[in-house]
């Protein structure tokens, strides 16, 4: 159990602990503001980010503040400040990590600590708040010395509430439109709206008028003529099943990061193509790309270091899920071994499915013969149409990923189709996975 007294919960001792190269126990009053790019020397930072490390840190400093004085309501507004910031950041900076986190983590820890498990995971709670403290120190990202003993103990399933997830997009807008009512609070009242004096419209002065002259009253609720109804068009005929009603495209993972609650999943961060503002997708604070946030339950299959600045081909129109916290708004596609039936489908190895190294971020990508018609943008759940189609997923002795319609009942013979067709991307360029043959993709 941590201890919140303890002298070792301070920052600058934990700075000391842990970064020994960096900080000089002789500092009484180290650089905190330039201490991020010596304790991370392999990230690079940008100015806006430095300059978000300082404004944090200025934070810390403020909660430090009015802890001391126990302003429970200025004490509050930190928290809540700090809890929807992290509701859709991994790190105070999105996902690298910073002098900030630790600053956070030094002095919110022995406050988590004393929370109970409504105040930590309950309806008013600090989830992200709480999940980012337990990532903090046990991720090895920071490699903070901190002894088991000492650290806060967090059961990341004891979740007492679950929360709605916050939308980047209209949390962005909510703190443009305080930002504009700060500097305009005039043009943020609204006018009083008094009954029976609205604006006369167009028909309400014309009404007027006919009164004035002594016209008769029409009758608003004459039944007008009925009009005979046109007769319905015939339903198109519908459109024989095919894999095409997927949306697979080239993807591109900017970074992957170890999922914060969850040992077997990463967490990547990837350009798909999607327009600016598209469903389920933020903006990329580092490259402003468009990007989703995809869990994948590749950690411990696939080397992490593998998984950054690559190509990769990723399902778009799946339903997003949350995993342990997190929104997952797409799939990777990977390969691996048959298994026989009852047997472990996860054990490896795995292979991601390559697009060639030069094709664009969202690219289309079909299966020869199988590519007509437009995806759905969302593929319905309770239609299975995943389901349907990914057992015909699948590697030939050529390494190449393919469709073979023969394992999908539904299309098996379905007249001109081919029996094997070739994953290929628009300019028909086949993807290929690195030494699995005649595994299965999914």
């Amino acid at each position: 159990m941590a201890t919140a007294a303890a002298p070792d919960s301070s920052l600058l001792s934990l700075l000391y602990r842990s970064y020994p190269t960096v900080i000089s126990p002789d500092a009484t009053e180290p650089d905190y503001l330039h201490a991020t790019p010596k304790i991370f020397p392999q990230i690079s930072y940008v100015e806006a980010e430095e300059a978000d490390v300082k404004q944090w840190l200025n934070t810390v400093s403020g909660l430090k503040h009015v802890l001391a004085k126990d302003e429970k309501h200025a004490v509050e507004s930190i928290l809540v400040q700090l809890n929807t910031h992290l509701a859709t950041r991994t790190t105070l900076l999105g996902a690298k990590p910073s002098v900030a986190d630790i600053a956070v983590y030094a002095l919110v820890a022995p406050l988590v600590e004393k929370w109970s498990p409504e105040e930590r995971t309950g309806e008013k709670g600090y989830h992200h708040i709480v999940r980012h403290i337990d990532f903090v120190q046990n991720s090895k990202v920071f490699s903070l010395q901190i002894p088991e003993e000492e650290k806060i103990a967090i059961d990341v399933n004891d979740v007492r509430f679950v929360p709605k997830p916050v939308d980047p997009k209209e949390e962005k807008e909510r703190k443009k439109r305080e930002k504009a009512n700060a500097q305009n609070p005039d043009a943020a009242a609204e006018k009083p709206l008094v009954v029976g004096q609205g604006k006369p419209g167009k028909d309400q002065g014309k009404a007027a008028e006919a009164a004035a002259a002594g016209a008769p009253k029409t009758n608003k609720k004459e039944k007008k003529e009925k009009k005979e109804k046109a007769p319905k068009p015939a339903p198109a005929p519908a459109a024989p099943p095919s894999p095409s009603l997927i949306d697979l495209r080239v993807g591109h993972i900017l970074r992957a990061i170890n999922h914060p609650n969850a040992d077997s999943l990463f967490v990547s961060t990837i350009d798909c193509g999607d327009a600016p503002g598209s469903d389920n997708t933020s903006l990329d604070e580092e490259t402003g790309k468009t990007v989703r946030t995809v869990c994948s339950g590749l950690n411990g299959l696939v080397p992490l270091e593998e998984m950054q600045g690559r190509k990769i081909v990723a399902v778009c129109n799946l339903k997003p899920v949350t995993m342990r916290g997190i929104k997952s708004a797409a799939m990777v596609l990977a390969a691996s071994p048959r298994v026989p039936e009852g047997g472990d489908s996860h054990a490896g190895p795995v292979e991601l499915v390559n697009p060639p190294a030069d094709a664009p971020a969202g690219e289309r990508i079909t299966f020869q013969g199988w590519g007509e018609g437009q995806p759905e943008k969302q593929l319905n759940p309770k239609k299975k149409i995943w389901e349907t189609f990914q057992p015909g997923f699948t590697t030939n002795e050529n390494l190449e990923v393919c469709f073979d319609s023969s394992a999908v009942p539904t299309v098996a013979g379905q007249e001109g189709k081919p029996a094997i067709g070739k994953l290929v991307t628009a300019s028909g360029v086949v993807c290929t996975v690195k030494t699995l043959k005649d595994a299965t993709v999914r």
